[in-house]
């Protein structure tokens, strides 16, 4: 997202350790693995969501942008853009990285 003409007319860039994504799909209705639909109104524990990072700062160490990352939903600072809705996290808030270059020996996480 760095020096893209957006919403304003302006150029954007990301400060520090943000990292900006767009959610997979909706927060409606899924699926299980067997096929069985679960509606959006089904109480469930703390449910983490996957989203493909659009833009990051300039000290994000671990991700880049196309990378997969799994984050808590209610960690989290909702921005639109374009008509578009968009997450913005820190890159402590991002549970896991999901790319081809993420090593499989490594854990790809700082604590």
């Amino acid at each position: 997202m760095t020096d893209t003409d957006l919403d304003t007319g302006l150029p954007i860039r990301l400060l520090h350790d943000r990292v900006l994504v767009r959610q997979d799909g909706s927060e409606g209705e899924r699926r299980s693995s067997a096929g069985i639909v679960i509606p959006a109104t089904a109480s469930v524990g703390r449910r983490l969501s996957w989203a493909t990072a659009v833009g990051v700062g300039p000290h994000v160490r671990t991700i880049v942008t196309g990378d997969r990352v799994l984050f808590d939903p209610e960690d989290r600072a909702e921005v639109e853009l374009q008509g578009k809705d968009f997450i913005l996290l820190r890159e402590r808030d991002v549970h896991a990285v999901a790319a081809r270059r993420v090593e499989q020996d490594g854990t790809g996480l700082y604590l």
